[in-house]
């Protein structure tokens, strides 16, 4: 990056290969070491470790990782549980991640509920340029004990239903409505 420049807390960079899709061209952020105007062209194929620093090539503090810089992991890194997930796929921040992650494993996971990416389609730039946090807020019934509880759910909707054990032989002496 060109010196003095940085990335505003919740912003986004975007950094694309020039032979990329014009949809990410043109949303690129297309400075990048100083080459004014031209684009990143040595984009990883699924395989290179990025990190994002704090600092310049001889003291840094990393600050996030997309893959590691400790050998080539082959055709790509595993995310959320699908295999070479960092090659031909779109990888998305979910939205309760609000920070950077130090540690590449802890925040590709091993499945989709400890990843902290979801893993979507190849070509899919409905995210692009944009980094939703927090997460919205999911209606539903949050209590576990329910017969419809929804794990997802953050806002409790009164729809959650019971199992009520008794009679249900309206004639019957223990009849329970």
């Amino acid at each position: 990056f060109d010196a003095g420049a940085f990335i505003p807390p919740s912003g986004v960079y975007i950094i694309a290969h020039g032979s990329a899709n014009p949809v990410i061209t043109m949303s690129a952020d297309p400075t990048f070491a100083g080459n004014h105007g031209e684009y990143h062209s040595y984009l990883s194929n699924g395989d290179d470790g990025y990190a994002l620093v704090h600092g310049d090539q001889n003291n840094y503090t990393v600050l996030d990782w997309l893959g590691d810089w400790n050998g080539d992991p082959g055709s790509g890194w595993s995310v959320a549980g699908v295999s070479n997930g960092t090659r031909d796929h779109t990888l998305v921040r979910k939205c309760s991640v609000s920070q950077g992650n130090i540690s590449w494993t802890a925040s590709a996971g091993t499945n989709t509920m400890d990843s902290e990416w979801e893993v979507l389609p190849n070509n899919t730039w409905s995210n692009l340029g944009s980094h939703t946090s927090p997460c919205a807020p999911v209606s539903g019934c949050t209590d576990s004990t329910a017969l419809n509880y929804d794990p997802v759910a953050t806002i409790d909707d009164g729809s959650c239903l019971y199992c009520v054990y008794g009679c249900t032989d309206t004639n019957a002496v223990n009849y329970n409505v």
